[in-house]
Order: C-alpha cells, then sequence, then structure tokens
C-alpha cells in the first residue's frame, strides 16, 4: 500500500535558501605560485629603462702589474685598469596585457566583489607569472641563456647527487646566494640524499621551509621546464657589491601600483566597454660570469624502494 504524502508544517531548506545570503570567494586562480625568484633577487632601479655593464677588459699575458717587495732598483710598473670599449647594455623588457569590462556588468555585479578589481588582481597575477618565466628563459637576457660555458657542468649519472650540487659549488663558490630548481628536480635530490643517509637541512625563509645543500637553500619554480624526466639546477651570487645576478626595474612609472608595475585607464568605448592597460617592465643582469652556473642533464625520474630496517 503506498504511503500518502503528509502535509509539511515547517519551510523547507530549498525555499529556506532563497532568502539566505551565500558567502562567495574572489576568484582562485591554481596557476599562481610563490615565485621565489622574485623574492630572492636583488633589486636595482633603472634610469631611461637601460642598464650599462662595463668591464675590465682582460689583462695581456707577461704584464707586469703589481710588485710584492721590489729591490732597490727594480723599476716599478706603469700601468692602468683598461675598461671594454662595447660593454653590454640591458634594455627593459615590457610584459603588458589589456583589460576589457564591459561597464553594466561592473556596475551591476559589483557586491561583494567588485569586477574590475578581480579582473585586474587576476590579470596582475598572470603578468607576474610571465615576468618570472621571461627571467629565465627569455632568449637574449634570461638566466638559462646567459651562462658562461665554463660555468657548465652536467651530472656524473643523471640524478642530481650531492656530489652533483658540490661541484656546482665549486664553479660559483664565492658567496653563492641560492640554488634554483623545478621542485621536481628538488625532491630527486632529496631521494639522493636520502639513499645515503644524508637527509638535508630544512630553514626557514620568508616564513616558508627550504631545504639546503652546504647552508645554501634550494629555491623551487616551476618556470624552469621539466622535458623527458630531463631539467636544469641553477646556482647564483646575487646584489650589485658582490658583482652577481640582479634584477632590474623601473621605478616611478605613470599609474604605478607596484614597483615598475602600473596599471592605467585607456576610456570607454562606443560599445560601453571600458579597457585597462598593465604594464610591467623588468629584466635580469649577470654582472660577472662566474656569479651564474647550471648543473643540466638532471634527471628527476628515479626512484628508490627503500628497505625497512627488519628487512632482510
Amino acid at each position: 500500500m503506498a504511503e500518502k504524502n503528509e502535509p509539511r508544517h515547517t519551510l523547507s531548506e530549498m525555499q529556506a535558501r532563497q532568502l539566505a545570503n551565500v558567502t562567495k570567494t574572489a576568484p582562485m586562480m591554481s596557476s599562481i605560485t610563490p615565485r621565489w625568484l622574485i623574492a630572492f633577487l636583488s633589486w636595482v632601479p633603472v634610469e631611461a629603462g637601460t642598464y650599462r655593464v662595463n668591464k675590465v677588459a682582460p689583462t695581456r699575458p707577461g704584464t707586469r702589474t703589481v710588485e710584492c717587495a721590489p729591490g732597490e732598483e727594480v723599476e716599478l710598473p706603469e700601468i692602468y685598469i683598461d675598461y671594454e670599449e662595447k660593454p653590454r647594455e640591458y634594455t627593459l623588457n615590457a610584459v603588458t596585457t589589456t583589460v576589457d569590462v564591459q561597464t553594466r556588468i561592473s556596475d551591476l555585479y559589483r557586491s561583494p566583489h567588485d569586477q574590475i578589481k578581480e579582473q585586474l588582481r587576476l590579470m596582475i597575477e598572470k603578468v607576474k607569472e610571465r615576468q618570472e618565466n621571461e627571467l629565465i628563459n627569455n632568449k637574449a637576457y634570461g638566466l638559462l641563456h646567459n651562462v658562461d660555458s665554463s660555468m657548465k657542468i652536467k651530472t656524473r649519472k643523471g640524478a642530481p647527487t650531492p656530489d652533483d650540487l658540490d661541484e656546482l659549488i665549486a664553479r660559483v663558490w664565492k658567496e653563492p646566494a641560492f640554488f634554483l630548481a623545478h621542485p621536481r628536480a628538488i625532491a630527486a635530490f632529496g631521494r639522493e640524499c636520502t639513499r645515503r643517509g644524508v637527509p638535508p637541512p630544512t630553514v626557514t625563509i620568508f616564513g616558508s621551509p627550504f631545504l639546503t645543500w652546504r647552508g645554501i637553500p634550494l629555491v623551487p619554480t616551476d618556470k624552469l621546464d621539466v622535458k623527458d624526466d630531463k631539467t636544469n639546477i641553477l646556482l647564483m651570487r646575487t646584489g650589485e657589491k658582490k658583482q652577481g645576478v640582479i634584477g632590474l626595474f623601473q621605478p616611478g612609472l605613470p599609474g604605478e601600483v607596484q614597483p615598475s608595475l602600473s596599471v592605467r585607464f585607456m576610456g570607454i568605448n562606443h560599445k560601453a566597454i571600458a579597457s585597462y592597460l598593465i604594464s610591467l617592465y623588468c629584466s635580469v643582469a649577470v654582472l660577472t660570469e662566474d656569479a651564474l652556473g647550471v648543473l643540466e642533464n638532471v634527471n628527476v625520474g628515479q626512484y628508490f624502494d627503500y628497505k625497512r630496517a627488519t628487512d632482510s
């Protein structure tokens, strides 16, 4: 016998939700990363968008420069320091885009989240992600394309071992600041350390934990590509005074919202669409050849089966 539908004596949940306010988050975007490279670099302001790196010309072989405890009749060398005649100049690169918003949308649907503000926020995040990618991979000034041939080494057996990182440190031995590697490369190095019974220590920087090797932090970035389980690990010295790697930016831009990042209103067209221009100017310079080294041919796809102490 079929059950009879009993009449309701209270308000249903579906009906009640029609009068309730729903708590809504701002738009989330999974492609946003910490962009640690930008935080770890030393940044130098640039005038007129150009930075010139003057260098000392190589000394001619056999040239006497400085004497130590010369004899009474020894003539002291008469010399001067020569400079390169054509120093390299870095011109700031523009990472730019526009954001279009229908004014009807921004007028009617502005609460609890401002549509224009959220569109600009998300696009700025995309611009900053592209900035970090260019700092590493740009063919003109990117770090990967500006490593001197004498500062390039390859892994001994594919996987990044402690010996490989020690060899890289031996190249960039003058006050190295940090390694830069893909998270998978850092994980592969951790596996090699665990296999050898020398787990790398952890240090907290900017409120986040980082693995270290020989006291040097391994900084993760997904902008170092992994292809066929192969990638690269960079090691650099930073700072202008240390003749290291530096980031370049242009201060005082019109409409500047952050250093070297500006947002400018471009107007509203005849279709009632408002446009905003987002511009970010940046570059990176390697001041001396020994400030940047790379470990190439890093295999991140090697794993191990660890035996327990009870296993025979």
